[in-house]
């Protein structure tokens, strides 16, 4: 996410690339849904499945509302472009990098 200062800015980001090593920050976010309001963020390495990924980290968050069904879980996208999704492929084959955003409809 970009941020416009009012002044000059020279000081690097915090949370570049280059600090997280294997790892991506991978934002989600569930369209729709009135209590996820905005994005949350995950670290994981870059090679780990989707499937995985989905499984360890989005369900138990998604969990937290009492409507949630994990196989409701449809439509991902990437940036606002649809993501074809495969469990067994890691998140770097899928093209998700470092400050993605992922969104789904559930």
């Amino acid at each position: 996410m970009s941020v416009k200062a009012l002044y000059d800015y020279e000081f690097p980001s915090m949370d570049r690339a280059k600090l997280f090593g294997e790892d991506l920050l991978v934002y989600v976010h569930w369209e729709g849904n009135p209590i996820f309001c905005s994005a949350v963020c995950f670290r994981v390495p870059k090679t780990m499945r989707f499937g995985e990924f989905v499984t360890s980290f989005v369900v138990p968050w998604a969990e937290s509302d009492p409507d949630f069904d994990h196989e409701a879980m449809k439509h991902w996208r990437i940036f606002d472009e649809p993501l074809d999704v495969a469990d067994d492929k890691s998140l770097a084959d899928l093209g998700i990098g470092h400050k993605a955003l992922l969104t789904f409809a559930g």
